[in-house]
């Protein structure tokens, strides 16, 4: 039997399963050693085009920093290793966010702790003295990582986490926070708790259901302040213990979708209103200790930037085997995880009611599953398992110590093998592991991916261990992979050129060229399935991407006699709350195949109130009959006859999407981009009958 939990999931070796070798000398559905991360990776987050910075808790790593455990470290993507860096307090289940000008920060964490988790000796968990960690629960730490692109990102005064938590820091502790950016760049931070453990509730007996006797933290506060720590949020509350890390995405119109339990709301930042949405279907539970697989949806032009939440996988255990603050009441581990899907639009532009609707089941149950927006459009989730929850104890209602079959871990069953999610394929199709490599390392709780500027994805983390153990079945993981989705098979990738390192919202239009050395066949062909976007990887920690998000670019274009292609591209919609100000990488996309990611700031780099400016009208698309593209596989040969062909519509995405949208509007579901008669132009309406209000929050600041 345990050889059956510990092995199921885990195929084949990577080698058997990957692709063709492509021009950058990876397969596409490969998963490469990607290095030794210092510290275990639980969250991480991409500080530029060169670094990967990278936070553990305070535990007894054997990575020094200063003579004590280091539990912080920044990751070189080119040569792929890590140096330690000094955290000042414990960062243990921090959340995380991007503010405008590209600094990260870290909100929370865990008291201090000693050896095996003791509580620090000085202050009774204010500081330790072995590992030499302040109490993080108030932390606010701080990096900014621009100009750290070098060889001394490590050492340079100028790019250390500003960690002082006498000085900057939450209003009330919290420990498993979520975080997420306002259309001011704001960002509010949710929940948690004040002491933690398994779940955030006192069970079977219950005499402060609020507070749980100040162990829970059902508030919000922002940072920069606003003022006091809010009142208690009826959601949080309701939803129990059941309500650390709640998942949120900010919506076109300024409110927040909140999810967690079974319980889902629209919450309004400005005013604190909580309004109800229909519950997760049939008991199924995707928050933290479910931990199930979580992401907004591509935002793009054919599907009006609809904002939609996918919900994967998780569990569906009940009230009584979730337990308590000390350990489930449960075998965790012989409960299989769900595969099944759900997408919610919590604001329909159609104005019907919104509504939870069943999509394709995963190919697996994953717990801890984790969703990774890729830069073709697509989505891979990777890690997790195949039974149990998130989370680690010593024992579970059911289960004695010295009968624990896993060590601490409350999960089995590690699945090796990511799997890709297409959105836009038919109900039925979208679920593919075809060709995908399989890791041999157990990614399990406080295992972490993250999107690389490339357009990989970075695996790291699992520790499902109060301190670090080597020795346990499923130990305290150091060694990195580098996952390459199926587009690394291509012989070459588009190289563009003329990228903007600014975007605004609103405002004129900017050139992007791609050379015909990009693609190969007919260079209209290729202009027509062209798609340039705009991604933020987000921060990653507990199977979750904070603030990951990805938002399409409306663009038309020009093919030259030569085979290049100049790509006309409209800014970010006038609308900070569609993608909030800060840091992230714009992406060509040829024919599925992306270029690597340019890092750009959106916004105008402050908190604060952003520019807005009409958008300018985009020329009509000119193609070419003749021209080719040059790349690998490409001929060079191209017809006598010079056929110019234009395009009345300005959109870049040809019949296909056109007819997509034509139909949309016969629905009276308007795009932000038409013409007086409902058509699609290049021009963005902002008053269309579902445009984005913009957050009074903005006039604070």
């Amino acid at each position: 039997m345990l050889s059956t939990i510990l092995a199921l999931g885990l195929g084949v070796s990577a080698a058997l399963a990957q692709g063709t070798v492509g021009g950058e000398g990876h397969a596409g559905g490969a998963i490469e050693d990607g290095g030794n991360t210092q510290v275990s990776a639980m969250m991480m987050f991409v500080g530029n085009d060169k670094k990967v910075y990278i936070l553990d808790k305070s535990e007894g790593n054997a990575a020094l920093i200063d003579g004590h455990p280091a539990y912080g470290a920044v990751y070189d993507i080119a040569s792929r290793t890590a140096t330690t860096m000094e955290v000042v307090s414990n960062p243990f289940c921090a959340a995380g966010m991007h503010f405008p000008n590209g600094s990260y920060t870290a909100f929370g964490g865990n008291s201090a702790v000693g050896p095996g988790a003791a509580p620090g000796d000085v202050g009774n968990g204010y500081f330790d003295t072995t590992y030499d960690d302040f109490d993080g629960r108030t932390g606010i730490r701080i990096m900014n990582p621009l100009g750290c692109t070098g060889d001394d990102a490590a050492t340079n005064p100028d790019c250390q986490w500003y960690d002082n938590p006498n000085v900057t820091h939450l209003q009330v502790p919290r420990w498993y926070p979520s975080a997420i950016p306002l259309g001011d760049g704001t960002i509010a931070v949710i929940g948690g708790f004040v002491a933690g453990g398994y779940i955030n509730r006192n069970w079977p007996i219950e005499t402060d259901p609020v507070y749980q006797g100040g162990a829970s933290q059902p508030t919000y506060e922002f940072y920069p302040s606003r003022g006091p720590v809010s009142a208690p949020m009826n959601f949080l509350v309701e939803a129990g213990g059941l309500n650390s890390y709640p998942h949120t995405e900010l919506l076109a119109s300024g409110l927040v979708v909140m999810q967690a339990n079974v319980s889902t709301i629209l919450w309004d930042p400005d005013t604190g209103n909580e309004t109800p949405l229909p519950p997760m279907p049939d008991n199924l539970v995707r928050v933290y200790p479910a931990s199930g697989a979580v992401s907004l949806l591509p935002m793009t032009i054919a599907n009006n930037y609809s904002q939609t939440v996918l919900y994967c996988g998780g569990s569906s255990m009940t009230n009584d085997q979730w337990g308590n603050y000390s350990f489930p009441n449960a075998a965790t581990w012989d409960i299989p995880a769900t595969n099944r899907c759900h997408r919610l639009e919590p604001q329909p532009q159609d104005g019907s009611a919104p509504a939870y609707v069943e999509d394709d089941a995963m190919l697996e149950g994953r717990t801890m599953g984790q969703f990774i927006i890729l830069p073709d459009g697509k989505l891979v989730v990777v890690n997790g398992g195949l039974n149990g929850t998130a989370g680690y104890a010593p024992e579970t209602g059911t289960t004695p110590p010295d009968q624990m079959p896993l060590g601490l871990s409350l999960a089995s069953g590690p699945v090796g093998t990511p799997a890709i999610y297409d959105p836009s394929a038919p109900s039925g199709k979208r679920w593919s592991n075809s060709g995908l490599g399989t890791s041999q390392i157990p990614r399990l709780y406080h295992s972490s991916a993250i999107l690389l500027p490339d357009g990989s994805v970075m695996i790291a983390g699992s520790n499902p261990n109060v301190d670090v153990n080597l020795t346990t079945v499923f130990p305290t993981t150091y060694k990195a992979e580098i996952f390459y989705p199926p587009y690394f098979s291509a012989p070459q990738r588009p190289v563009p050129s003329g990228v903007p390192t600014t975007l605004s919202y609103g405002g004129p239009s900017f050139d992007i060229t791609v050379p015909a050395s990009s693609y190969s066949g007919s260079a209209n062909d290729a202009a027509n399935k062209t798609v340039v976007a705009i991604m933020r990887s987000g921060f990653t920690t507990h199977a979750m991407n904070m603030g990951q998000r990805y938002l399409q670019l409306n663009n038309t274009y020009t093919v030259n006699q030569n085979g290049s292609i100049v790509l006309h591209v409209s800014q970010v919609p006038p609308n900070a709350n569609l993608f909030p100000p800060g840091p992230a990488f714009l992406y060509v996309t040829v024919d599925g195949i992306p270029s690597n990611g340019t890092y750009v700031i959106v916004g105008n780099g402050q908190i604060g109130p952003q520019p807005v400016s009409d958008v300018g009208e985009l020329p009509a698309s000119q193609g070419l009959a003749t021209a080719q593209g040059t790349g690998s596989g490409s001929n060079g040969s191209s017809s006598n006859t010079t056929t110019t062909t234009q395009q009345n519509s300005a959109s870049h995405t040809g019949p296909i999407i056109g007819g997509i949208i034509g139909a949309i509007a016969l629905l009276n579901l308007n795009s932000p981009y038409r013409d007086e008669a409902g058509a699609r132009s290049g021009e963005f309406d902002p008053y269309y009958s579902n445009a984005p209000r913009t957050s009074a929050n903005a006039a604070r600041y």
